[in-house]
């Protein structure tokens, strides 16, 4: 199925956009896309300080999305650092996941974290978009030439496996942004192939105004399903 960006963004785009979250997906949707927008000027100026509103997750957000486009900054890498205690973000399996993934986006490799969400993983984190955020931070980490463990190899082999076992054809992995989330880990886990009927589901899903999501349409919705489809376009021109 052929897909047109166009009539998204120029949904996504005529949307008043001014939180983090939303900033940092659209902004990444944007670049990947090569859609020229205003986003990255409107995120750094909510950047306060070495953060985002001293928030973890927003500042996460934020930073991967710039890192994208190669703007890194020093202080806002090292107030992530700073916020680690022992192995882990908070003790908390989403902190920790988002931290390790920007941390990666700039650069930086972080075992400890990646070891902890491994050791850590039970029942309690058996959830698509738990375990989908997971597979994204240790991929993303083990990319880095001095982070490369084998012991995670066979855990994202095994958990993307079980990922796909839980596909339901018509309804993918349930909500569009667990969907999103659970394609995107298992496109970096090289899986593409296997999700051609969740492709075709996410295209199918989009509203007749160009977004995704409920009513007339969600912005973070829209933006990771542009993403999403973004890596399936680059997924197809590797083959």
């Amino acid at each position: 199925m052929y897909f047109k960006s166009e009539i998204s963004f120029n949904w996504l785009l005529s949307r008043n956009i001014h939180e983090v979250k939303e900033l940092s997906r659209a902004m990444l949707a944007c670049h990947l896309w090569d859609m020229k927008s205003d986003l990255v000027p409107r995120l750094i100026r909510l950047k306060t300080g070495d953060s985002w509103n001293h928030s973890l997750r927003d500042t996460a957000r934020a930073a991967s999305a710039l890192a994208a486009i190669g703007i890194v900054y020093p202080d806002v890498s090292a107030w992530i650092l700073s916020k680690q205690k022992g192995n882990s973000w908070n003790e908390e399996v989403y902190d920790t996941a988002y931290a390790l993934i920007t941390l990666a986006d700039m650069g930086i490799a972080n075992e400890r974290g990646c070891s902890w969400l491994v050791d850590t993983y039970g029942p309690a984190w058996e959830h698509p978009g738990t375990t989908a955020l997971i597979l994204q931070a240790l991929i993303s980490q083990g990319r880095l030439e001095d982070n490369d463990t084998p012991d995670w190899k066979e855990f994202i082999k095994e958990r993307a496996g079980w990922l796909l076992s839980r596909h339901t054809i018509g309804e993918a992995w349930g909500p569009i942004a667990t969907s999103n989330l659970v394609m995107q880990a298992l496109l970096l886990a090289g899986y593409s192939r296997q999700l051609e009927e969740a492709k075709l589901w996410l295209i199918s899903g989009r509203n007749a105004n160009g977004s995704w999501g409920k009513g007339t349409g969600d912005i973070t919705a829209t933006s990771l399903s542009l993403i999403t489809l973004a890596y399936f376009r680059e997924e197809n021109l590797k083959e």
